[in-house]
């Protein structure tokens, strides 16, 4: 590719435009910030800065990966769509169902290759757990456990944790959408998933005007019973995953990217890698979708499983409002 860009100034806009320069050191590599400011401060990674859309698109770029916030995936997404350039937007894919739908039909009408980074989907330990689940390794599932906690302000120590995107709702900010890695990989993983029971919390710990916990109920379409519980509070970061079965039982640790199987005579490990690189998994998920525009076999997470995941949150959100006005 001779040009690839990225849109974003944030940390993992950054993390991208290194990734690219790396995947293809002699691309020029464009840069434009989420509101087409041009910045003062040195931008890293990166030969040039842009300030609009129609600048990528007249420099004909082979891969743009949107990384501005939520709110704007859709009016910085939709117009490459139209131009027929292949674009990776980072998760979640809209704040809105309405803008969802109208990437996904974008995507149809001019068949231009569009995928979601959620990123989880590439960790060595996931395809594991997959495959074990693919395998009915522990027979039918009856209940799964899913949680993640991590203390925000731990998220990026020399920022002020109430300025970052995740603290804002006008950004796009709360424990459904930056967490909403945990609501996809659960549909991945077990099939699509209705809501039976919502409790989202913003405690006084923090101080934000966003949701800080979430503790959902829900089921799949064999009545496997899914607790999903997210939160920003929690001081020692705490990512993990277990499903029960009628066979035995799988512990995923996405922290220590391990797997474990439980059954009566005993427990194994089915998959560990103590030495993992959390980068590799962004480069995998670029890699894969480099696959997707070359039309060879990949597993991109397409517009479709990516709107299952923003309508679900909608769905979340009016449980909590419509209980709350009670």
């Amino acid at each position: 590719m001779k040009t690839v860009a990225v849109i974003g100034l944030g940390n993992i806009a950054t993390r991208h435009r290194r990734n690219l320069k790396l995947l293809f050191p002699q691309s020029r590599l464009l840069a434009m910030s989420a509101s087409g400011r041009v910045p003062r401060e040195i931008v890293s990674y990166c030969d040039e800065i842009v300030s609009s859309i129609p600048e990528l698109i007249a420099a004909e770029a082979g891969l743009v990966i949107v990384a501005s916030p939520a709110p704007f995936h859709a009016q910085h997404a939709l117009p490459l769509i139209e131009a027929g350039i292949p674009t990776l937007i980072e998760k979640p894919l809209s704040m809105t169902l309405s803008d969802s739908r109208v990437l996904v039909e974008a995507a149809k009408k001019y068949m231009t290759p569009v995928c979601v980074g959620y990123c989880l989907r590439y960790l060595s330990s996931a395809l594991s757990v997959k495959e074990a689940m693919e395998k009915e390794v522990i027979g039918n599932v009856y209940n799964a456990y899913i949680e993640i906690g991590q203390y925000l302000p731990d998220w990026r120590p020399s920022k002020d944790y109430r300025e970052s995107v995740s603290a804002q709702a006008h950004l796009g900010g709360g424990v459904l959408l930056e967490l909403s890695h945990e609501l996809d990989y659960a549909q991945w993983l077990l099939g699509q998933l209705t809501l039976s029971h919502a409790i989202l919390r913003t405690t006084d710990e923090l101080s934000l005007d966003v949701e800080d916990s979430a503790d959902l109920l829900l089921q799949n379409n064999r009545h496997a019973v899914v607790n999903i519980h997210l939160d920003f509070l929690q001081r020692k970061a705490h990512r993990k995953c277990r499903f029960v079965g009628s066979k035995g039982v799988l512990e995923w640790d996405l922290i220590l990217n391990e797997l474990k199987l439980i059954r009566p005579d005993g427990e194994s490990i089915l998959y560990r890698d103590v030495n993992w690189d959390k980068n590799q998994m962004y480069l995998n998920m670029v890699r894969d979708f480099v696959h997707n525009i070359e039309g060879s076999p990949h597993t991109c997470i397409d517009l479709e499983q990516a709107t299952q995941t923003v309508e679900l949150i909608e769905v979340i959100k009016s449980y909590d409002a419509k209980k709350t006005n009670k």
